[in-house]
């Protein structure tokens, strides 16, 4: 059998060199248990400050309240406010419009072949869908059983200012949404340049075209000989 003074001689082991005969080992001092203690309240006060913080009185977005007369905790943005950044007082890039208030027939960026490359690509994303990436309302949705929008061959697209695409994109028209959260101004200037490019593939003149342009059409497309003229019977006197 084990006796008490063994089981706390075998938990407070002896410090080396002593005797049996002197008996189990204090614990430690008195300032240690003291500390530990001062260590658990600290803890227990930090979570509880963390806490009163956290749990504050304060407003949170669009709740109700009842300090304002009208309920809400939001303030309404003042008149005429304008986030920085976005002044865009230039109505022909960001608008579509010109000083007289009628749609801009110019780009109000440069034609670049970068700039019909990046139209290329985003009316591909973002227009093709419903549109047809040759631009004849033939798009994968319409081929499911979708609204078949307009073609942009037509003669009506055909004769509207190239300002009229940039306003679509970015109002929307119809059944379709506003894109002015997905497509930012600059690409929406790139997609209608490119959207011009396209209703001039279907509708240019092959005489217009270069001759290396002609010869990718093949012979078709080559201008027919002019008619030589004929001699005249009987010599000029």
């Amino acid at each position: 059998m084990w006796s008490r003074s063994a089981s706390l001689r075998g938990l407070c082991p002896r410090p080396a060199g002593a005797s049996p005969e002197q008996g189990p080992t204090p614990a430690g001092p008195p300032g240690r248990l003291v500390f530990a203690s001062l260590l658990a309240l600290l803890a227990l006060g930090a979570t509880g400050c963390r806490n009163e913080m956290y749990d504050q009185a304060k407003a949170k977005p669009l709740s109700e309240g009842t300090f304002f007369a009208n309920g809400q905790n939001a303030r309404p943005i003042p008149q005429d406010t304008v986030a920085r950044g976005f002044l865009r007082e230039d109505k022909a890039m960001y608008a579509g419009i010109s000083p007289s208030g009628s749609f801009v027939s110019e780009l109000p960026v440069p034609l670049t072949r970068q700039l019909l490359e990046r139209g290329h690509e985003r009316f591909d994303i973002f227009c093709s869908p419903c549109h047809g990436k040759q631009g004849n309302g033939q798009g994968m949705i319409v081929q499911r059983g979708f609204k078949q929008p307009s073609s942009f061959h037509v003669d009506r697209l055909r004769q509207q200012p190239i300002g009229y695409f940039f306003d679509v994109m970015t109002q929307g028209f119809g059944q379709m949404s506003s894109y002015a959260s997905q497509v930012p101004p600059e690409d929406r200037w790139a997609i209608a340049a490119y959207l011009r490019a396209l209703q001039v593939s279907q509708h240019a003149m092959v005489a217009e075209l270069s001759a290396d342009d002609r010869k990718k059409l093949g012979p078709q497309a080559q201008p027919a000989a002019k008619p030589q003229p004929q001699p005249q019977h009987g010599g000029a006197k």
